[in-house]
């Protein structure tokens, strides 16, 4: 994040990966690696998993908008991390576990701005936002099948249900390219931005949400998450037990 954007007499607390700016009633979480085109090390996935989980329990956050610097808005995960033997409380505990758990259960207004190239988790984890951003320069991706392995975050279930299950199986199958007009058409994203409006047109939005009558927000929001709660735990079971088989293959 830059001082451009650090508008307001919000809080601001840096780390090296991540910027979380509280402001309005909203909790701005700027994925900050733009040197590894933001891609998800077991630290961005716990510092993204705790500023959420802060969030769900502050009585003074009403939103909360996932941004990123640089022009990528994530590369997926740091593969350097994917084949990292892990303790069973390791995986659990640390990592991308807990923050796709997270990201199922946040029970406030998500919402997310995509200012370009999204693949794998940063394709998925838009699935858990309410409301999903993007500038017409965004692109997206989910290149599992290529790697060998497959989809994670509940999108087996969650992709089908937000883009049809043609779509979802050609994105999920091929690993295509998809670009920013296709993402709006067939309701991967929800609208686009000019790029140079989307972080202002974001806050707008999340400030709007914030600023919404808080309890019948949060029991909207829960009522859309229950509809889909058991079908998105047995999912991810799903896609763990496949990952985990897979993974050996990569010893």
């Amino acid at each position: 994040m830059t001082e451009e954007t650090n508008r307001g007499s919000g809080s601001l607390h840096r780390a090296a990966i991540l910027d979380v700016d509280d402001r309005d009633g909203v909790r701005l979480i700027t994925l900050d690696r733009p040197e590894a085109r933001n891609a998800f090390d077991d630290d961005l996935y716990d510092g993204v998993t705790a500023a959420l989980s802060e969030a769900s329990v502050d009585g003074t956050i009403g939103a909360c908008l996932i941004a990123a610097t640089g022009p990528v808005f994530s590369a997926g995960q740091d593969r350097r991390e994917m084949t990292r033997r892990r303790t069973p409380d390791e995986v659990k505990c640390r990592g991308f576990v807990p923050f796709a758990r997270t990201l199922a259960a946040f029970d406030k207004p998500l919402v997310a701005a995509v200012q370009g190239p999204a693949v794998g988790v940063g394709v998925t984890m838009l699935l858990h936002c309410d409301v999903v951003l993007a500038s017409t320069e965004a692109r997206f991706r989910t290149p599992f099948v290529s790697l060998g392995i497959v989809p994670e975050a509940g999108s087996s279930v969650l992709l089908p249900g937000r883009i049809g299950p043609l779509t979802a199986a050609d994105m999920l199958l091929t690993g295509r390219w998809v670009e920013s007009e296709e993402a709006a058409a067939c309701g991967l994203v929800s609208r686009l931005c000019r790029p140079e409006a989307l972080l202002d047109d974001a806050v707008a939005l999340a400030t709007e949400l914030a600023k919404a009558p808080r309890a019948a927000v949060i029991a909207t929001k829960r009522l859309l998450l229950a509809a889909r709660a058991d079908a998105v735990t047995s999912a991810m079971q799903r896609e763990l037990a496949e990952l985990g088989r897979l993974l050996k293959t990569w010893q």
